[in-house]
């Protein structure tokens, strides 16, 4: 197998190489088709595949495009893992399920948001109590973080006021501000959202489906943006002093990161996917993972997200200044070079391997 034949170049191509080889490998597939349609016209669907049995008390989800540009990276990992055959190295008791594209429309469009603007890994919180994070720091900064004008003298001015900011407060303190997430401005950047999204009922749906009554979950949520060119930053998400913390140290040793740490390239999230499954399955403990892969410079990843967030709010997306855009955050999250997608796969087979390692023995 060559595994740069496992990535695409578009959301329908990779999805097809997914189903295929779901069916080559003849795993049981559910396709959740979304209400909207691609950029192409075409079919937008989130695909679940598994192997094992649902009755299993050890399932480990691995999932890609929960910021859909990312995808492209998520997809080609997903897929070398069927066509490698690695899933079958499981032993016996462990499931393991693929999430395919968990926001399909984002993946197709080329955006990290959903359909609604919304950032999906900061809307798994408590939207019941509407007590939603606060972030000072992008309320202060959000007329630079996302202008109304992106010519190149704004772009300039946003970006030299913003560093003299990130100088003063520090430069994770500003990664904080943009980054964190957001609940109160439904046209800004990292915005969490103020209900369930399609994606996230659906991931209730997965949890519930296929981990019912499993005693332990284990999770792998595949991104891109952060970090070293083509290094897989395995960042544990939990809070220390809860069971995942512990056992993510455990299973990834020195190599895991933690904000908790303090030694992580992501900042605090807020509402992050983990706790899709740690609500659904609360018989079970939960250890999930971000596997984040670098690609370009933070401020040029950043600035890409900006610059996406201005043309859906203010631009056209049919113009000269749409596609360059369009290229410019296809850019920021997928590297189209042979060895950067090398070294994704082979980390990728690596974590996965490790993790069922660790699931198992649990």
């Amino acid at each position: 197998m060559n595994p740069i034949d496992c990535f695409s170049a578009t959301y329908a191509e990779a999805r097809q190489k997914f189903l295929d080889a779901v069916n080559e490998q003849k795993l049981l597939l559910t396709t959740h088709r979304h209400p909207l349609k691609g950029a192409q016209g075409e079919e937008l669907a989130t695909d679940v595949a598994w192997a094992g049995s649902l009755l299993n008390e050890r399932v480990l989800v691995v999932q890609s495009a929960t910021h859909g540009v990312e995808g492209f990276c998520g997809s080609g990992i997903q897929t070398g893992l069927l066509t490698s055959g690695l899933w079958k190295e499981r032993p016996e008791g462990v499931t393991v399920v693929f999430v395919h594209a968990v926001n399909p429309h984002g993946f197709s469009w080329l955006r990290r948001v959903n359909e609604d603007n919304v950032d999906l890994n900061r809307n798994f919180v408590d939207h019941f109590t509407a007590d939603y994070p606060d972030n000072p720091g992008y309320r202060e900064l959000r007329d630079l973080i996302c202008p109304a004008d992106w010519s190149e003298a704004a772009q300039a001015h946003s970006r030299t006021t913003l560093d003299a900011w990130g100088r003063e407060k520090g430069a994770m303190a500003l990664q904080s501000a943009i980054t964190s997430g957001q609940w109160w401005d439904k046209q800004g950047v990292f915005y969490g959202g103020r209900t369930h999204t399609w994606s996230n009922k659906l991931l209730g749906t997965v949890a519930r489906g296929h981990a019912a009554v499993a005693k332990q979950v284990a999770m792998i949520d595949l991104h891109t943006g952060l970090g070293p060119y083509g290094y897989g930053e395995i960042i544990n998400g939990h809070s220390a002093g809860e069971i995942g913390y512990t056992r993510a140290k455990e299973w990834y040793g020195a190599e895991t990161t933690s904000n908790e740490d303090g030694n992580s390239a992501s900042a605090v999230v807020h509402g992050d996917t983990a706790h899709n499954y740690i609500h659904h399955c609360p018989n079970a403990e939960v250890t999930s993972i971000t596997l984040e892969y670098g690609t370009q410079p933070l401020d040029a990843v950043i600035d890409s997200v900006r610059a996406d967030n201005w043309l859906h709010a203010h631009g056209t997306l049919d113009s000269t200044q749409g596609r360059t855009i369009k290229k410019q955050i296809r850019d920021a999250f997928y590297q189209e070079h042979d060895d950067w997608k090398t070294m994704v796969h082979e980390r990728g087979m690596d974590v996965f391997r490790r993790t069922v390692t660790g699931l198992a023995g649990t």
